[in-house]
């Protein structure tokens, strides 16, 4: 049996800061945990709630220029719950953010942030 019962957190890298900030704050409504220690890059950490965070790192991307799969569910992606989908997908509308519905049937969507990491929402009560 393994050791590991927790994800701690996830680390996204950006190009640009000011825009995914915009993204992750404006449109998805996550909040700024306060005590991201002094790293040598620019970056943001989000306080998910149980303990859990999403560090973004505004540092070089080795993947930059590689071709993404059109439906993040075939990508590398991250999983997050929501609380009410549907306000979520009119915050995505509103925001002209496009997404894709779960190709496995599961009440569940994808969508990219503004430097194409793939983030997956499912509803949990």
């Amino acid at each position: 049996m393994s050791e590991i019962n927790a994800l701690l957190h996830a680390g996204l890298l950006v190009s640009d800061l000011a825009r995914v900030k915009t993204f992750y704050e404006s449109v998805l409504g996550l909040s700024l945990y306060p005590n991201r220690p002094d790293l040598p890059y620019p970056g943001v950490w989000y306080d998910l709630g149980g303990g859990q965070q999403l560090h973004l790192m505004q540092l070089p991307d080795p993947d930059a220029g590689s071709t993404r799969p059109e439906h993040g569910g075939r990508d590398r992606h991250i999983a997050l719950a929501v609380r009410n989908m549907a306000a979520l997908k009119s915050r995505l509308d509103a925001a002209g953010i496009p997404y894709t519905a779960s190709k496995s049937g599961r009440a569940a969507l994808f969508c990219r942030d503004p430097d194409a990491n793939t983030l997956e929402f499912v509803e949990t009560p």
